[in-house]
Order: structure tokens, then C-alpha cells, then sequence
């Protein structure tokens, strides 16, 4: 016990949970006492919407992370310490109070939170108290894995091989709680509040509970647990909006009420025995670390493009522009599977990974649209926005990011529909007003016989829009804007692109 800290404080941000969590199982072994806090920051708070359906999940996994350490800590007055203010200055000073030796958190390497971490470790450092970090988020961060030449990785496929040989099953591993739970401590009456309600903090209930969303860890835990009897199935289920292909822990990974390691946990011996469904989705977590790792080396990605000659592009703008771009977030281009993938995302603040691709496509090769303003909407909607993997995605699909795809490549949101929802059972689900239409015509409404139009209740114009773009003037239109950064080298895979499509 002599080599031990006094205590020490644990401060919660994007890993909402009581298991395997590297810096609270930190803090149990190296002190004798340790207190849990989180903070909701009014610096991120302040730019959301008073219904972001993400506040009340973090707050409905606060419930159960304070329930969690009342039963770890076995009643013994300890309690999970919620704050509402600047977390720089609320949690520096929730350090001094408490009398802490140091402070206990996860890596979190988006730009703005390193700014804020190095302001933190500052001013503890000010009271000689002493600031750990730990990786919690991801597999391998950083420079874990890098080139012969000690360089980070830019194309995914060799970053996954070189990804594959370097993971141990160290790595892996569980970081245990239970086992030291009982150096949990009891919450000074100095310090303790009860946690505020949404109200308190600005924000309205939302149709959460209405979606079904299971939340917190334990709703994580459930979700796994049917995706564990469906994981091997997942490479022949993942791109089919209508089936239920995910793992639907997406917004679960975002806040960390599930462990990524355990998740890498359930995939792993799959994957040792070559059954493709658990590969894929392993090779899906990878992604997830590939994406991190380029922000932390490339931070520059945070509103330019990582390959810079993109920023050359021309897109769209004026009025005109303003206008489609109202039309694609408002679900109204004229695409129904576009559509119905907007609709999911407005209504749910979920889309389908699939249909992720297809619309970013859309915004920036159809409408030509700065991917920035994708990106941006995506960031306001999405439930399980992340900053690293929602840039890579739409620099990927704008053909400005590291390992893209060909600028040439343009998604034709039509066959996309026909593959993807063949039968338009997801299309149905989300416009409803085509639910009449049979399974050849649904893709493309535009193209039937009025007559059989009527017959189905659609007015085209009235309860759903024409096309807003024409693919094949779209397609050319891109061609021309993407010019400014063909290189001989981009012209060659074009031509054998081509030639695999005859």
C-alpha cells in the first residue's frame, strides 16, 4: 500500500462504462481511493441542437455508469460526480477539491480535445497533480503501427496487413474492475449533486425511447449479444439496408459504453479460423483505428482535404446550390433510395453504412457539392458521429482522401437501389407515398407511365419530387470538375477502370 497513490480521480468522456476500462482499472491499481466524475461541456454543448438525440443517450448511460458504481463499491457511498461547465476549468477544479494526487482519462485525439487535454495537464501540473492518459477508444492509436521506414500508413489494405501482425492478444485483453472495486470511494457531501436533467442543461427529451435505441452498457451488452449469433452472416447481410446485417453498435463504440476490445474479442477466434463474416467485420474495426490514426498524423484533414491538390476543385455555389443541397438533406433529390436514406437519418439518426456511401456520392458527384457540407450535416445528425471515421468516409467518397476511391468512380444511385434493395422494401419503409409502386419501378419512379403512376397514388412534383440531376450529365459534369487534379497516373486506372465495367 506504501507505493500507492492517495487517490485519485477518473474523469469519464467517450467511454461510458464500468467494464473493461483501462483508465478506471488504472486508477483502482494505482490508488487507494478513486473517484468517477463527467462532465457534460458546455464548449460542445453549446453548438448542438436543444433536441440532439445524443445529450439524452449520454445522460440515459450516466444513469446506469452512477448504478454500476453504486453496486461495484457495494453501497458504500460512492456515486458517479455529473458537472455542467467548461470541462478544462470544472475538472481542475473538481481535482483540487477532492484532494486528488492525480487525474485518470482516456486518449481522445480529435484536435480540439488535445487542446483542452493540454490545458488540463497544465494546470494540475500547477498543483502538482499528476494527469494519466490511456488508449481506451481503439485497438492500436497512433504510432503503433507504422512502415519499414517508421512512416504512418496512408492506404489501408498494407496498414491492415501490418495492423494484423502487430495486434497481440495483449492487446485484447480485459481490463479488470470488479477485482479492485472496493478501493471505489465514497463521494464527499461537498461535492455531490444529483445529476441534472436535460432541462437543467438545456436540452428536451427526444423520440429516443421511441426508437427503441437500446442504451447505455447495458443496452450495448444486448445489442452484442444478438449480433453474436448473427456475426458470421455479416459479410453476406452488411450492404442490404432492408436486412438485419450490422451490429447497430456504432452510436455504442462513439461513447464507449462498449469496449472495443471486446468487441475485437468476439471476432478474433472467428477470424484465426478464416470464417469470413467475423473477418470483414474485424477488418471493419480496423478501419475504424486506420481513420484514427490518420488524424492524429495528418490533423490537417479537419476541414481540408488530406490529398491538398483537392482543394482545387471548384464546387457548386450560389443559390442554385443552396437549393440542392436543401433537397438532399430534406430527402427530397428525387432518388428514392437517396430519399429513404436521408428520411432513416432525419428521423432515426441512423443510416445504413451502405447507404452512407451512396448519398455522400450523391452530394459530391451529382450535385457537386463541397463534401465539407455532407460532412457537417452528418456531424449535426448522426447519433454515432465520429470525427475520424466520418471524414474519412466522405473524403473517401469525395475522392480527396487517403486510399479513395477514383474520382472517376461515381456511384449511379439507381443500379445502387436495384442491388442493395431489389425488392424496395427499404425504400417502402421510409416513402411511403411509393409503397404502391412494384419492386422494377420502385428505383426509378421518374421513367414509368403516368398512367401507371396514377395507379400507385404518385404525382410526381406533388408527393414526391422529379429528379434534381440527370446521372449521366452528372457523371460528365464531375469528370470536367475533377480535372484539376487528374494526373497521367489517375487517367491510366480510369482506363482500366472502364474496361472492367464493359
Amino acid at each position: 500500500m506504501e507505493n500507492l497513490l492517495d487517490s485519485g480521480l477518473v474523469w469519464l468522456r467517450r467511454d461510458l462504462r464500468t467494464t473493461d476500462h483501462a483508465a478506471l482499472s488504472n486508477a483502482l491499481q494505482l490508488c487507494k481511493k478513486v473517484f468517477v466524475a463527467f462532465v457534460f461541456d458546455t464548449e460542445i454543448l453549446k453548438e448542438l441542437d436543444r433536441h440532439d438525440q445524443r445529450v439524452e443517450f449520454i445522460w440515459e448511460s450516466l444513469v446506469q455508469v452512477n448504478t454500476n458504481l453504486v453496486q461495484l463499491s457495494q453501497n458504500n457511498g460512492c456515486s458517479l460526480i455529473v458537472r455542467h461547465g467548461v470541462a478544462s476549468e470544472v475538472i481542475t477544479s473538481l481535482a483540487q477539491q477532492l484532494e486528488v494526487n492525480a487525474v485518470f482519462c482516456s486518449h481522445d485525439d480529435e484536435p480540439q480535445s488535445l487542446h483542452r487535454d493540454s490545458l488540463v495537464e497544465q494546470i494540475l501540473a500547477q498543483f502538482k497533480i499528476r494527469f494519466f492518459h490511456y488508449k481506451d477508444h481503439v485497438l492500436l492509436e497512433r504510432s503503433e503501427v507504422l512502415t519499414q521506414s517508421q512512416k504512418p500508413y496512408s492506404v489501408f489494405t498494407p496498414y491492415k496487413n501490418a495492423w494484423l501482425k502487430v495486434i497481440q492478444e495483449t492487446d485484447l485483453q480485459e481490463f479488470p474492475i470488479k477485482q479492485l472495486a472496493h478501493r471505489l470511494a465514497a463521494t464527499p457531501l461537498s461535492v455531490h449533486s444529483p445529476l441534472p436533467s436535460l432541462a437543467q442543461l438545456g436540452f428536451e427529451k427526444t423520440a429516443l425511447s421511441e426508437l427503441k435505441i437500446p442504451l447505455g452498457e447495458n443496452g450495448a451488452q444486448h445489442l452484442l449479444q444478438d449480433f453474436e449469433s448473427r456475426i458470421n452472416d455479416y459479410s453476406a447481410t452488411r450492404n442490404f439496408p432492408s436486412i438485419k446485417g450490422p451490429s447497430y453498435l456504432g452510436v455504442h463504440l462513439r461513447f464507449g459504453t462498449i469496449s472495443i476490445r471486446q468487441l475485437a474479442r468476439l471476432a478474433w477466434p472467428h477470424y484465426l479460423q478464416n470464417k469470413e463474416g467475423a473477418t470483414v467485420w474485424l477488418s471493419e474495426l480496423i478501419w475504424r483505428d486506420f481513420y484514427a490514426q490518420i488524424l492524429h498524423h495528418h490533423p490537417h484533414i479537419v476541414g481540408r482535404s488530406f490529398k491538398l491538390a483537392y482543394d482545387k476543385i471548384e464546387w457548386e455555389q450560389g443559390p442554385k446550390a443552396q437549393e440542392l443541397f436543401q433537397a438532399w438533406c430534406q430527402a427530397k433529390t428525387g432518388y428514392p433510395l437517396v430519399d429513404a436514406a436521408m428520411e432513416q437519418l432525419n428521423q432515426t439518426g441512423y443510416m445504413h453504412n451502405r447507404l452512407r456511401m451512396v448519398v455522400a456520392s450523391f452530394l459530391v458527384k451529382h450535385l457537386g457539392l463541397d463534401w465539407r457540407l455532407g460532412e457537417a450535416y452528418f456531424a449535426k445528425k448522426l447519433n454515432d458521429f465520429d470525427l475520424a471515421s466520418n471524414n474519412g468516409g466522405w473524403q473517401w467518397a469525395s475522392s480527396s482522401g487517403c486510399d479513395a476511391q477514383p474520382y472517376f468512380r461515381i456511384f449511379n444511385p439507381v443500379t445502387q437501389s436495384e442491388k442493395f434493395d431489389k425488392d424496395g422494401k427499404f425504400i417502402k419503409r421510409y416513402l411511403p407515398q411509393l409503397a404502391k409502386l412494384d419492386h422494377k419501378n420502385i428505383h426509378a419512379p421518374w421513367l414509368m407511365p403516368k398512367m401507371l403512376l396514377d395507379h400507385a397514388g404518385v404525382v410526381l412534383g406533388q408527393n414526391y419530387p422529379h429528379p434534381i440531376v440527370d446521372h449521366a450529365q452528372a457523371r460528365a459534369k464531375t469528370l470536367l470538375r475533377y480535372a484539376v487534379v487528374s494526373t497521367k497516373n489517375q487517367l491510366e486506372q480510369q482506363k482500366q477502370f472502364d474496361l472492367t465495367q464493359k
